[in-house]
């Protein structure tokens, strides 16, 4: 017992001698991560490696920092927190994401430079993103076709994932809690050797269902209510497990493999007597994920890169208690399955010291296998781009880019792209052009749906063989004026977008009551049309404009003391038939703010952020249907490092500190824009060694 005392003694008087030292190192450490934090490095903006000021593509960038700061552990609280031109909307299909005005189907997700799919009715699955193993989000805003391709008409998002390397074995575990049964739990092991590598993670997320009003209007009575217990926000569970490889025999050769699998269900409430609302079959997704490649130093300036990726992933319902008839408890209807293929040869090469050129070959297959739309389809595109990155003189650097698609569907399509930096001292000024094209969805070409919702009209849509490509303008002005310890940047864009697909409902005369029989003879009778009011085909409208301002300051206090407000203006629209409207779900002013303290006495570092977000309301059908919300979050994370193996960072937290709750009564709809069930305490806990 004496021997345990005297260690400990011993040990604390270590801790304590030193303090002095630790606290001028951790200065200097805190004022160099600041600059880095101002000049990250980028990769997004022009395909290779570079420092965010020198980047002629306007990129912002989420550091690993960023994301602690604010102790999330979601991807769309990490984004909504951090950029206010970024919008989600939680629904039971997935997260509806917009960036600058344009929903999902407009941005490309990307895993380290390769497309994540997982599109459930225009909602991509972002619950597969583990934010355990995230280094970096950087998010590319307006067209970037040629780099990309299709579906970057919007923008890009791309996470770029830590594989650590400077230690023999890394382990790290994590774990959150908060209100409503909201749970995240993470943990990786990472082990470096001789140039080898293996990376291992694992992921499990969980929510409970709620609602913020037990009440929903009857329909056709005013004023008129009823229970229902259908959810505001649908609860889930989710698993997902990933193991990646790499290998480097010498300095000039490197391979890697990956495999990420992960698993989603949905908790609906089942159905109460004496209650609307209730649900028979729950929604279950899989998604198996691999990706493979290698690098080959040609010689120190020049590379070859080989990559290709097979994503696979697919939902259907599983019936649950409730269900009756031929449906029973475990059964496993599955209704949609994506799978997607891509090889890509690339070439960055510095001919030059002050250029970067890059030549690439691509080669992309979608299927698409949906049984509730009748369709069993596929699509591929064959590419080819270059791109020249140049100093043009001391302060101006230039950019050009061409991408040539050849699409199955839709023949040739070339997207170029200008891009100019200037930076005279301080300042940064960037003019950037780019074109955008997005290919219709295998489900916009083909569906041939029917489904006959419970208690409500049945819904019918029509793909169309017949639509155009849609094709973008984007055009670009910001300048930025950064210091060691100040930075402020201000962009305006304008996008142009040329026959926009979207659903129209098209009335229903006799010939429409023919052709439905016709095309579903099982399902549509005569006493069918006295709930169908209309049916839904896929059109090319006119056109789209959308117009947008962002500001972005951050200011250095002190060495622990730091402050950012982010403000977005966006005026998104639409023209059908000669009329405009505003796009669907698109918010005209947000802001994010934040103020975060950091500060190192020896062993113990305290970090606490407080960060709010204000946006004005949401249309929907060109009304002001949700109303503008502001939300403050408070986080303090507590690092006790006690060696170079072992690190604790207890968080403890406050969601939404002034209880901010959306009680309308307006289920029918789902206009909300703000789900939160009011404040939050939260609690975690990471373990390093």
């Amino acid at each position: 017992m004496k021997k345990k005392v005297l260690a400990l003694i011993l040990l604390l008087c270590g801790i304590f001698a030193n303090v002095s030292g630790q606290q001028k190192i951790n200065k200097d450490l805190s004022m160099t991560n600041t600059v880095h934090q101002l000049n990250p490095v980028v990769v997004t903006g022009n395909g290779h490696h570079e420092y965010l000021k020198s980047s002629t593509t306007p990129v912002h960038v989420m550091t690993s920092q960023d994301i602690h700061q604010q102790g999330v552990s979601t991807f769309s609280d990490a984004l909504t927190h951090l950029m206010p031109n970024v919008e989600f909307m939680p629904n039971a299909m997935g997260s509806y994401l917009r960036l600058n005005g344009l929903g999902n189907k407009y941005v490309l997700i990307l895993v380290n430079g390769k497309k994540l799919v997982g599109d459930i009715s225009g909602n991509v699955d972002i619950d597969r993103i583990n934010m355990g193993e995230v280094k970096r989000i950087e998010v590319l805003n307006g067209a970037a076709s040629s780099l990309y391709g299709s579906d970057a008409i919007g923008g890009v998002i791309n996470i770029i994932t830590d594989q650590p390397k400077s230690e023999l074995v890394n382990v790290t575990a994590s774990s959150r809690f908060s209100g409503k049964g909201q749970q995240t739990t993470s943990a990786s092991l990472n082990i470096n050797y001789k140039g080898f590598g293996s990376y291992t993670n694992f992921k499990h997320e969980e929510a409970d269902s709620y609602r913020n009003n037990p009440l929903e209007y009857i329909k056709g009575n005013s004023g008129d209510t009823q229970e229902n217990v259908d959810p505001l926000f649908l609860g889930y569970h989710t698993n997902g497990i990933g193991q990646r490889f790499t290998y480097s025999p010498f300095a000039a050769l490197s391979f890697y493999g990956s495999v990420n699998y992960s698993y989603k269900k949905t908790d609906r409430p089942l159905p109460v007597e004496g209650k609307e609302g209730g649900y028979t079959y729950d929604l279950r997704y899989k998604s198996l994920r691999f990706d493979a490649g290698a690098q080959y130093k040609i010689t120190p300036r020049n590379s070859l890169q080989f990559d290709f990726t097979s994503d696979n992933y697919r939902y259907g319902y599983e019936y649950n208690s409730a269900a009756t008839g031929n449906y029973y408890n475990g059964l496993y209807d599955m209704k949609k399955k994506q799978q997607y293929y891509e090889t890509e040869l690339k070439s960055i090469n510095h001919f030059t010291t002050n250029s970067t050129t890059t030549f690439g070959l691509d080669w992309r297959n979608d299927f698409l296998l949906a049984t509730a739309g009748s369709t069993d389809n596929h699509a591929y595109t064959q590419s080819v781009y270059a791109q020249h990155d140049m100093q043009v003189m001391h302060n101006l650097r230039a950019t050009f880019g061409l991408r040539y698609d050849n699409h199955e569907t839709f023949g040739s399509n070339f997207s170029p792209k200008f891009a100019m930096n200037y930076t005279p001292g301080n300042f940064s000024f960037r003019f950037n052009y780019a074109r955008g094209f997005r290919a219709p969805g295998l489900d916009e070409l083909y569906y041939h749906y029917y489904k006959a919702k419970m208690g409500g009209k049945p819904v019918v849509t029509f793909g169309n063989k017949d639509l155009d490509p849609e094709t973008s303008n984007y055009l670009s002005l910001s300048a930025s004026y950064t210091t060691q310890r100040f930075t402020l940047t201000v962009m305006g864009y304008l996008n142009f977008i040329k026959d926009m697909i979207i659903k129209e409902n098209l009335s229903i005369d006799d010939a429409a009551k023919e052709m439905l029989k016709k095309e579903f003879p099982d399902d549509i009778t005569d006493a069918t049309f006295k709930k169908l009011t209309y049916y839904g085909q896929y059109v090319n409208s006119d056109k789209g404009i959308v117009k947008g301002l962002n500001i972005n300051v951050s200011y250095l206090i002190t060495n622990d003391l730091n402050v950012t407000a982010n403000y977005a203006y966006t005026y998104a629209r639409t023209k059908t038939g000669g009329v405009w409207k505003v796009l669907d779900r698109s918010v005209r002013n947000s802001a994010t703010a934040a103020i975060n303290y950091g500060h190192s006495w020896g062993v113990y570092t305290l970090n606490a952020n407080l960060n709010a977000r204000f946006q004005s309301c949401t249309y929907f059908n060109d009304y002001e249907d949700a109303p503008g919300y502001g939300t403050v979050n408070l986080n303090t994370t507590h690092t006790f490092k006690f060696n170079k193996y072992l690190t604790l960072e207890p968080n403890l937290g406050i969601e939404n500190l002034f209880n901010k709750v959306d009680k309308r009564i307006d289920t029918s709809t789902r206009r909300y824009a703000f789900l939160s069930p009011g404040r939050e305490f939260v609690v975690g806990m990471k373990v390093k060694f």
